[in-house]
């Protein structure tokens, strides 16, 4: 866990769903913050789910960076982003579909004038290290309300809820 990870104050649950699933009632077994913070920050790419104006969804992959605890990615112009103007709800879960974490809250857009400079050049630093290439602004920043998590699917279902 490094300094900018930790573990989140938030409610760590079982996920419900209908019993034939199998997930386990007991706390034993499930998975901690670190599985979920790890992944995101190892991953080069994510699917990421909006809404557009008509109510239909929209998937697509994106790159990435989770710093703070949060998930920040960038673009303008772009299809899932006039979608978040209109609705700022979002999902962004792995590529991977067997150590699954899935991240859903809502889309914050910021830029050098409502975050500041520091966190930008973090933003920039960490594209470039893991892309090679900057972002450029504006972020969007996605802080978690609910994350689902698994690895060994049911056994290790994991659910946190966050306060907004």
């Amino acid at each position: 866990m490094t300094p900018n990870d930790p573990t989140p104050d938030a409610e760590r649950t079982r996920p419900s769903t209908e019993a034939s699933y199998g997930i386990p009632a007991e706390e034993t077994g499930m998975l901690d913050w670190e599985f979920v913070a790890e992944r995101l920050r190892g991953d080069r790419s994510y699917w990421v789910t909006t809404i557009r104006p008509d109510g239909r969804p929209h998937a697509r992959p994106t790159w990435g960076v989770w710093i703070d605890g949060a998930f920040h990615c960038g673009g303008e112009r772009t299809r899932w982003v006039r979608n978040l103007a209109a609705d700022p709800s979002i999902v962004v879960h792995r590529g991977d579909s067997e150590e699954v974490v899935i991240l859903e809250g809502e889309a914050e857009r910021i830029d050098r004038k409502r975050v500041g400079e520091e966190l930008i050049d973090r933003l920039e630093a960490a594209y470039r290290g893991k892309y090679d290439v900057g972002d450029g602004t504006p972020f969007f920043r996605v802080r978690p309300e609910r994350v689902l998590a698994w690895s060994k699917f049911p056994t290790d279902a994991t659910r946190w809820t966050f306060e907004k």
